[in-house]
């Protein structure tokens, strides 16, 4: 029998750490350091992708795998393949080249426990290291599937995505930007990950195209969500609850969600884009409940 994960009931809570725990032991197979020199970019890599953290990418792609009863194991392999992504960005995203960020996830950034070539090094061998999960056979008999998981989070990762939304981010330091452009940069900045995130269930479950567009609809209005969310803890949280530095936008004269809306005008889209994302799940009924709190812890989150 092949094992599902999450098929009876279970506490939006329980299912969050679950995906953290899970995740983080196949990161810890999946980077095993070797004994040559080399050794030191596996230890910034193993050091950034198992720093603590909610996971909330793997959680996506594991339940959004549980709606089509896709088996643990398939669906693992994705999740550790995002993360591995999502870690590389941040990596990257610190270093003084980029955010000049010291601190993240309540420790050292990567270049300052190291050093900047090594983390330039580790943010390669994180994102490189995604697609040969992928890539691997234990991911998707079908290698169909493998090849659309594959040029899926290239996609989400790359110019058009994640590198792009950083790119406008960079720019957004010397130019102003509108709300229209501002949503334009975090939809692939933030969302573009959030978004294959969702749809990986259903890729891997060759899931109709009706139902991979409703897990679109509600990832597009989750990432907004998530990254209003962000804006507000950067004015409103703290160093100590968010685990790195606030304020860095407004130093930086940045313009946000918040900066433009104000921060209760803000507030008040987010929870309007929750509400509009939770109802993108309706054809799902019951099963889609764990991806219905998960859209409404987003915007209640300190960290």
């Amino acid at each position: 029998m092949t094992e599902t994960l999450w098929s009876d009931p279970i506490s939006f809570s329980t299912a969050l750490d679950e995906a953290a725990r899970l995740t983080d032991a196949a990161l810890g197979r999946l980077l095993i350091v070797p004994s040559g020199l080399e050794a030191r970019v596996y230890d910034a890599m193993r050091y950034s992708a198992l720093a603590p953290g909610k996971r909330m990418r793997p959680f996506l792609v594991l339940a959004s795998a549980g709606l089509f009863g896709v088996a643990q194991r398939c669906a693992l392999q994705v999740a550790t393949a995002v993360e591995m992504v999502h870690a590389y960005s941040l990596v990257h995203d610190d270093l003084p080249a980029m955010d000049n960020s010291d601190l993240r996830r309540g420790r050292p950034t990567c270049h300052k426990q190291f050093d900047e070539a090594t983390a330039v090094l580790a943010g390669d061998g994180l994102l490189t290291a995604a697609f040969e999960v992928l890539a691997h056979g234990d991911t998707h008999g079908d290698p169909a599937v493998r090849c659309e998981l594959v040029a899926s989070l290239a996609a989400a990762a790359g110019p058009g995505g994640m590198v792009g939304g950083q790119m406008i981010d960079l720019l957004a330091e010397r130019r102003a930007l509108d709300i229209g452009a501002i949503t334009r940069l975090q939809r692939m900045k933030t969302g573009a990950l959030i978004a294959f995130s969702c749809e990986a269930g259903a890729i891997l479950a060759k899931a109709p195209s009706a139902l991979r567009l409703a897990l679109r609809g509600y990832a597009h209005d989750l990432g907004l969500a998530f990254q209003i969310a962000d804006d507000l803890l950067d004015v409103e949280g703290s160093a100590v609850e968010t685990g790195k530095p606030v304020g860095a936008d407004a130093a930086a004269g940045k313009a946000t969600f918040v900066s433009i809306l104000g921060a209760e005008r803000a507030r008040a889209h987010a929870e309007l884009l929750v509400r509009q994302a939770v109802a993108h799940l309706d054809s799902f009924e019951q099963r889609a409940e764990l991806l219905r709190e998960a859209a409404r812890f987003v915007i209640t989150r300190r960290t």
